[in-house]
């Protein structure tokens, strides 16, 4: 007699694999192109290689993707549905080389800390796996729903624009500016009995942004989030486990309908590219800026703990210290990797975490599908640049949803924490989610402090990590064992 196969490890038909790898991809494109087109930016680099930036990110996303999902080696993956991307904790330390070094130098220096962080991550993979007892369910819990409420931030800025940018809030009035850039030539001016403009004087923004929570694009994402919930309640099998798709494509036609989509980038990509390692720059190692980057990659590590903690809840799959240490070296192989390729470091991503939940279909073998597309894209720009090519808006439905999906599940686990008979497990959670939210709500806290822990404290997470972690301890003490960790991810049975 055979035995039951978990649902973790079931195998669905090509066509089901196939919808459901690309709604992962749809899912986390955004998040996967955004670090490469922000970084390329910084530095300055031409169009075709911030092009390529993209290209080797998609095909390296996909590449640690397969690690991840299917497992390498006694060593590397934890076989579970998680999906590979750019960890945005990285983009700080990135941007300010970026913009001390410019070009392929700061390239070399950027790739040469990843790669460098990346052997440092898979060293002390075991160690951070083994602090699994320090996360009981009501650490894990508060983790859990911090990653969701802060990856919110993300989702309504898809929907309304991002709070700095081109759509920001506000923007300066053009008179100001003008009067500003003649007097400035006129400092310039030889004779001139002007003084220079200080370095760093800029025009307040005092006009509101047209730009800014357009109307339009916000009834696209309305449209998208209520397509979500009209297939998720009324449609019934495989349609109702696409449903994040279903919306998604739905918000594409209308789009295209509205004129939002501009497919000009698609004409112009290629058809075909290949990606070799350092085609950009050759790494540089400075130890100053590995230990920055190894720094970062211990926040992403503590981050991952919880998004494994989060889908063994979901899967209903224990989640030991070997799996733990697995899947964590994995984050610092996919790292090394990002770095030969010239790219960044990695992570499981959260919003796919969230699809997990939404749609409760639990079969990685559905992210090694999505691994495969993105290899794919990876060589194949003119069909990632029509990805691309997707509104934010319309992501920005379906991340309402997702990122939800991943609080709820930090709620679930929180609502089996005995709050009735242990008074300090409700402050500990009350003082965790509210440290956790001092980056969210005042993201400008750390001006003062010293900017080499700046990458430590701008993560709300690591930060709501940390205290739960801390005040478990104060009021709780160490497990003994990691039982009660790992039954934190099986929490949430009666749903």
């Amino acid at each position: 007699m055979t035995s039951k196969v978990h649902p973790v490890d079931e195998v669905l038909p090509a066509g089901k694999l196939t919808a459901l790898g690309l709604q992962h991809v749809l899912v986390m494109y955004a998040g996967a192109v955004a670090v490469p087109l922000i970084v390329g930016r910084a530095l300055n680099l031409p169009p075709e290689q911030v092009a390529h930036l993209i290209s080797a990110d998609l095909f390296v996303c996909g590449l640690v993707t397969l690690i991840q999902a299917l497992g390498a080696t006694q060593w590397f993956g934890i076989k579970l549905p998680v999906m590979m991307g750019v960890t945005f904790a990285s983009v700080a330390p990135m941007v300010a080389i970026a913009q001390s070094t410019g070009g392929n130098a700061g390239a070399g220096l950027i790739f040469g800390s990843v790669i460098g962080a990346g052997v440092v991550s898979i060293l002390i993979a075991p160690v951070i796996s083994r602090m699994l007892r320090f996360f009981p369910p009501v650490v894990t819990g508060t983790i859990i729903a911090v990653i969701g409420i802060s990856l919110m931030r993300v989702g309504i800025n898809w929907i309304f624009g991002n709070p700095v940018g081109p759509t920001a809030p506000s923007v300066p009035n053009p008179e100001h500016l003008k009067w500003l850039a003649e007097a400035q030539a006129m400092a310039g001016a030889p004779g001139s009995s002007l003084p220079a403009i200080p370095k760093g004087f800029s025009v307040l923004p005092t006009l509101p942004n047209p730009k800014y929570a357009d109307l339009q694009g916000a009834a696209v994402s309305g449209i998208v989030l209520l397509s979500i919930l009209l297939i998720a309640r009324f449609a019934k099998g495989f349609i109702a486990n696409i449903s994040v798709l279903m919306g998604i494509l739905i918000g594409g036609v209308i789009s295209v309908a509205m004129g939002l989509m501009n497919f000009d980038k698609v004409a112009k990509a290629e058809w075909f590219t290949v990606v070799l390692p350092f085609q950009i720059a050759m790494p540089v190692f400075d130890p100053i800026l590995i230990l920055t980057m190894s720094l970062v990659m211990v926040v992403v590590m503590i981050e991952s703990t919880g998004m494994f903690l989060a889908l063994g809840d979901m899967t209903k799959r224990e989640i030991t210290q070997d799996e733990l240490t697995r899947g964590l070296r994995t984050d610092g192989l996919g790292t090394l990797i990002g770095g030969i390729f010239n790219t960044f470091p990695y992570t499981s991503f959260s919003q796919n975490v969230g699809l997990v939940a939404v749609t409760g279909v639990m079969s990685r073998w559905v992210c090694v599908a999505g691994g495969a597309i993105l290899i794919i894209l990876g060589v194949l720009p003119k069909m990632g640049a029509l990805i691309e090519s997707l509104p934010t808006v319309v992501l920005g439905g379906a991340g309402l949803v997702m990122f939800g999906m991943v609080a709820s599940t930090g709620i679930r686990i929180l609502s089996n924490v005995d709050f009735r008979n242990n008074k300090h497990n409700a402050m500990i959670v009350a003082v965790s989610i509210g440290v956790g939210m001092i980056p969210l709500v005042a993201p400008n806290f750390r001006q003062w402090m010293p900017h080499s822990i700046h990458p430590l404290i701008e993560s709300g997470i690591l930060l709501a990590s940390i205290t739960a972690v801390a005040l478990n301890l104060f009021f709780n003490g160490a497990a003994k064992d990691n039982s009660a960790a790992i039954n934190a991810a099986r929490q949430a049975d009666a749903h």
